[in-house]
């Protein structure tokens, strides 16, 4: 048993890393959202696991430091024979079943089904919006929703207006009756309640909400009003209704403040916007972002600070990183290298969870280098930890001993072959 140490193992781990999270992003790129996220995670992985077994399954025929010289020359083909299913086919199976324990929602919240729009009409929008692009918005959303959505639309200024009450949005005629009565709605001189207009909101949740549908509001405004947190949000947070905010050309902080705690309060998210025509993009990504939860992308929803989830991704990204550290063992046949491996993996996969709970922003091109990162760090230190545990070479045979068939076998090579036979695989 000895410490050891491959460095071209090292470097073409963290090379398979590299290429197995390319290959791993055009699958969360084109596919995540339209394939279930189970399936699209544990492809991720998969493939991530493939791609570093690839790695140091070729480093170690190149320079067999770790298994010796005589697996080169007797066990290779069994290795590539195990490959895909200790790697991809292994992983994809775990980062499947992980990631269905990671959307199972916890503490009374569900899955977002049920939307309301709460739109602000108000006289200052006929200055700051004046070809109603907020309106624009709110009916694309309402085009991109799912057949299962429902979706209520509100307007409001010091009264509160409920143009379209629920209503299942299961076909192209229901989004377009939404999208008429909302072009029904007229300009107004009226101030901005948005105190009243939560209230209001809350009382048709309850009045025609579903209990076993998470409901999601949108509140959209360009002023400041009089608002009492405690009591206006009381109800919202007691049934984990997160209301994502978004301030149109706002002078005032206050009025920024005010929406960004209403936010901060209900898990919701505060977007501020001083072009009308980027409404748009934002109810795109508020819509898109819907309480959305996986294992390699940012948290959102009611449950974006839980502690519940931190742990869960933590101890995921664990156990990823020892299953990708057994398929290794499983490749080499060796249950040292699998033992070293798989205490690394923990290691690794410890590190790549706390940089995705503490590094993803939402930011597109920030989330991606995260991940990148933690790719690295899975497939870097596991490949280190053959120096901190101590393995044994795969099929060494013991020097001196003679081959079958040849005068002088001696009893003590009989006992060489059967101690290193015993030692090698599972």
């Amino acid at each position: 048993m000895q410490r050891k140490l491959n460095l071209l193992l090292l470097l073409f781990s963290l090379i398979g890393g590299a290429v197995g999270f390319a290959a791993s992003e055009v699958i969360l790129d084109r596919w995540g959202g339209d394939w279930p996220w189970i399936v699209v995670i544990g492809l991720y992985f998969g493939l991530l696991a493939l791609f570093i077994g690839l790695g140091c399954l070729a480093a170690e025929i190149i320079s067999p430091r770790l298994n010796g010289p005589s697996w080169r020359q007797r066990y290779t083909g069994t290795s590539w024979k195990l490959l895909v299913p200790a790697t991809l086919v292994m992983l994809f199976v775990v980062g499947l079943a992980l990631e269905f324990v990671y959307e199972i929602n916890a503490g009374g919240s569900k899955p977002i089904k049920d939307i309301v729009l709460v739109i602000d009409n108000s006289g200052s929008m006929q200055q700051n919006d004046p070809d109603n692009a907020r309106y624009t918005a709110a009916k694309d959303m309402i085009n991109r929703m799912d057949s299962d959505n429902r979706v209520a639309v509100m307007a409001f200024n010091d009264q509160t207006d409920l143009l379209q009450p629920f209503i299942q949005v299961k076909d192209q005629a229901a989004k377009d009756k939404v999208a008429a009565e909302i072009d029904a709605l007229e300009a107004t001189d009226g101030g901005t309640n948005i105190s009243l207009a939560l209230s209001d909101t809350m009382k048709h949740i309850q009045d025609q909400g579903d209990a076993g549908r998470g409901t999601m509001v949108v509140l959209l405004s360009d002023g400041v009003s009089d608002v009492d947190l405690n009591s206006a949000l009381a109800q919202y947070k007691q049934k984990h209704v997160q209301v994502n905010t978004i301030g149109l050309s706002l002078v005032q902080s206050d009025g920024s403040s005010l929406l960004k705690s209403i936010a901060q309060e209900t898990g919701g998210q505060y977007y501020d916007v001083q072009n009308a025509g980027d409404l748009s993009l934002v109810f795109q990504k508020i819509y898109n972002d819907v309480g959305e939860r996986t294992l390699v992308t940012e948290r959102t929803g009611p449950e974006q600070d839980s502690m519940v989830y931190l742990i869960l991704r933590v101890a995921s990204l664990s156990l990823i990183g020892a299953a990708i550290g057994l398929s290794l063992g499983l490749i080499f046949d060796n249950r040292y290298l699998a033992r070293s491996f798989g205490a690394g993996g923990v290691v690794s996969g410890l590190l790549a969870g706390l940089l995705l709970e503490f590094g993803l922003s939402g930011d597109g091109w920030s989330d991606t280098m995260i991940r990148l990162l933690s790719c690295l760090v899975l497939a870097g230190v596991l490949a280190l930890f053959t120096a901190v545990i101590p393995v044994k070479e795969n099929g060494k045979l013991e020097s001196g001993l003679q081959r079958p068939g040849s005068a002088g076998r001696s009893q003590t090579g009989y006992a060489g072959r059967s101690k290193n036979n015993s030692s090698r695989g599972f």
